[in-house]
């Protein structure tokens, strides 16, 4: 029965598809962690009979993160990411994504901005203080 579910519902073609998409995920430079996450979640949700290992897995997002939040990592598991089970793996990631959606990141302070001046003003200024110079000498 389970065979023939899958088999109507994944057909071969599409679980090729997803694998492929899966195993080359790239976390795209306007990306949160928490969106390629969840992105990433999702593609392994949509075919739960993908047939790779956990160990993979975890080796194709990290691979495809930015570097900046590949060092956030890095760092949040002390540098041994490797060494740790998949299942803590995803817990560690898990909890970064829950308290940047909770606390928000870098990303959602509003930028600083320099004040646009007008060259013109400046120029009339300029010339104003050398007619004044040149009066008082």
């Amino acid at each position: 029965m389970k065979k023939i579910f899958l088999e109507k519902f994944f057909p071969a073609s599409r679980v090729a598809n997803i694998r492929k998409e899966i195993c080359g995920i790239r976390q795209s430079h306007d990306e949160t962690l928490s969106e390629y996450w969840e992105r990433f979640e999702k593609l392994c949700i949509q075919c739960p009979h993908h047939q790779i290992p956990n160990q993979l897995l975890i080796q194709y997002f990290y691979e495809g993160l930015m570097p900046t939040d590949c060092s956030i990592i890095d760092t949040v598991s002390g540098g041994e990411l490797v060494d740790k089970t998949p299942k803590a793996v995803c817990q560690l990631i898990s909890n970064m994504v829950a308290n940047f959606k909770q606390f928000g990141t870098r990303g959602d302070f509003p930028s600083k901005r320099v004040n646009e001046v007008s060259i013109s003003n400046l120029e009339n200024k300029v010339n104003d203080l050398t007619s004044l110079v040149r009066s008082l000498a």
